[in-house]
């Protein structure tokens, strides 16, 4: 009994942590909308430049073992030549809306049409932006052999939209430093958040000049504006990379601040900032060699970057450096197209082995329904008959102990007091019997991985961020604004209850009674989405259970064994 007692309460503890959490999320700092910029050669709100901003900033590339001796120095920025009003380059694609910095090139703002700010807003998803609320830019440079500091480039022109006809637009912006023309190149596709950032360089001088591609996402420590309360389960906000050693590597922004982050000189691979939903990486071509770095700048944000091979240029020669950045939401189909394992972005957590496969069932189910919501109820139905077998166990074990309750009940009036000799006598009982008096446990026990794959398949699935069901449900994502769903919840537990055997401990029978409230609390706050799963299979395991008592009930060989003495 102590070990079915311990099994109540600390569950119980962990709720009324989590419920601590949630109160001081709920009651928390709100992240403010941002505004949505106009098409202006002007900096628009959210990526207005001042002399400390990005493009200011030192790109610097660490000193390691497997980076040579002439380029593990900085490129020192260009501060004095900073101004707030400096015209930004402004590129509207089906998908993206971003501000180009002619200092540096730097992206320094990124807003994404197709996905709204919140389900009442038109305002695009801000994800890239340099604000006095949040900065968080995408910079690349070059490092010039016998160039100190950011490149200054001129646009072709200062707005650029992606026709309707088109399927590519180009950006170029261009410079000449001491000789060497440099064109920055940035190609959009339609449909497509992954942007090819390209320096073409000509050597008009006749001697050879070395240069290296690097590419920085810096972001500042502010909380993720696209992540809603989550009762302590929050996604990872901070800096990922990915080499053929790690193909995932989770690095947070305090190990980036206290510079713990160990430089890696490996061939490919990708680095990433990533957030609830939403992420930004570059992508270095995967055939050479890159140094993965992360520290800070003059600003303290932390900076995920990487640093390509030096090439040289010879003279009167011509070369290509570039790389990819993707800046978008967390699509599996998507980023697997970019690079390879930028689809972990998707953290699933330490169950994905679980929750991929719930993840690709749900997505085929949702090819032939078209709705989110009924995917959920089809993949519970499924997921419960996969486990039909292993729950009619539990209930079978159940049924018998509710049927066997009086007897039961005998026993412990007849030892009274005498606990050793009552769990003696009830031992035998159960072995008599063939009950396992642990076997009501493991429905949950059993369910309990699944449902924590399917928490976080379900809080990392952008594809259910304002999708909508039925009815009030409009945003899966988020919870039920009525709170309908956690109280059918509620509903349907309490009648699970009804069909449960009574614990013969008084104390373990009023925390059984308990649990259908701090249940019904404990799930108002979460996803939509989920609690629809746990509604839909409580359902269909009470249909189960009934099924299962009526025919243990009406079994006269049940009970035969055990008469009273």
């Amino acid at each position: 009994m102590d070990v079915k007692r311990l099994l109540l309460v600390i569950p119980l503890a962990v709720l009324a942590y989590l419920l601590i959490v949630q109160w001081n999320q709920d009651y928390g700092q709100v992240t403010p909308e941002p505004q949505a910029p106009g098409i202006t050669s002007n900096a628009p709100e959210g990526a207005r430049q001042d002399p400390a901003s990005s493009g200011s900033d030192d790109l610097s590339v660490p000193a390691s073992a497997g980076a040579p001796d002439d380029i593990t120095g900085e490129i020192p920025g260009e501060a004095a030549s900073m101004s707030g009003s400096r015209d930004l380059v402004a590129v509207v694609t089906d998908v993206l809306d971003v501000r180009i910095d002619p200092q540096g090139g730097d992206i320094v703002y990124a807003a994404l049409p197709q996905h709204r700010f919140s389900l009442d807003s038109e305002r695009p998803y801000v994800l890239l932006s340099d604000s006095e609320s949040r900065s968080y830019v995408a910079r690349s440079g070059l490092q010039l052999e016998g160039h100190e500091g950011r490149i200054t480039f001129s646009p072709e022109a200062t707005e650029y939209r992606l026709g309707e006809n088109d399927e590519r637009l180009e950006v170029d912006l261009t410079a000449e430093v001491n000789g060497v023309e440099v064109i920055k190149r940035l190609t959009f596709e339609r449909d497509s958040y992954a942007v090819d950032v390209n320096y073409f360089l000509a050597n008009n001088t006749e001697e050879p000049v070395t240069a290296r591609f690097i590419g920085q996402l810096a972001r500042d420590n502010s909380s993720d504006p696209s992540s809603g309360p989550a009762l302590g389960m929050q996604s990872f906000l901070g800096a990922a990379y990915s080499t053929p050693e790690d193909r995932y590597l989770k690095v947070d922004f305090e190990e980036i601040q206290e510079g713990s982050f160990n430089n890696r000189d490996v061939e490919g691979g990708w680095v990433a900032i990533i957030q609830h939903y939403f992420t930004s990486a570059w992508v270095p071509p995967q055939n050479q060699q890159n140094l993965f770095y992360a520290t800070t700048d003059s600003r303290s944000r932390n900076v995920a970057a990487f640093a390509g091979p030096t090439s040289s240029v010879a003279a009167n020669g011509e070369t290509t450096l570039g790389a990819t950045l993707y800046m978008g939401p967390k699509v599996q189909e998507r980023l697997e197209a970019v690079a390879p394992n930028l689809e972990l972005t998707v953290d699933f957590g330490w169950l994905w082995f679980i929750a991929n496969p719930l993840f690709w069932l749900l997505d085929h189910i949702h090819d032939l329904i078209g709705n989110w919501g009924w995917s959920i109820v089809l993949l519970t139905l499924l997921v419960k008959l996969a486990l039909w077998p292993l729950s009619a166990k539990a209930y079978k074990s159940m049924a018998r102990m509710r049927k066997l309750g009086p007897e039961m009940q005998r026993l412990k009036e007849q030892f009274g007091d005498d606990r050793q000799k009552m769990s003696q006598e009830m031992m035998k009982f159960y072995q008599k019997e063939k009950i396992n008096p642990l076997g009501g446990c493991l429905p949950i026990l059993v369910q309990m991985p699944v449902f924590i794959a399917l928490y976080w398949m379900l809080l990392e699935s952008v594809e259910l961020r304002h999708a909508p069901f039925i009815f009030w449900i409009q945003d899966l994502s988020v919870k039920d604004p009525y709170f309908i769903l956690p109280l059918l919840m509620g509903g349907s537990m309490f009648v699970q209850q009804m069909l449960n055997p009574t614990p013969p401990d008084p104390m373990q029978a009023k925390i059984m009674k308990m649990l259908p409230i701090v249940f019904t609390f404990f799930f108002l706050w979460f996803p939509a989405g989920l609690v629809i799963y746990w509604v839909v299979n409580n359902c269909t395991s009470i249909v189960q259970q009934y099924m299962i008592t009526r025919k243990i009930e009406a079994d006269p060989n049940i009970g035969k064994g055990m008469k009273t003495k």
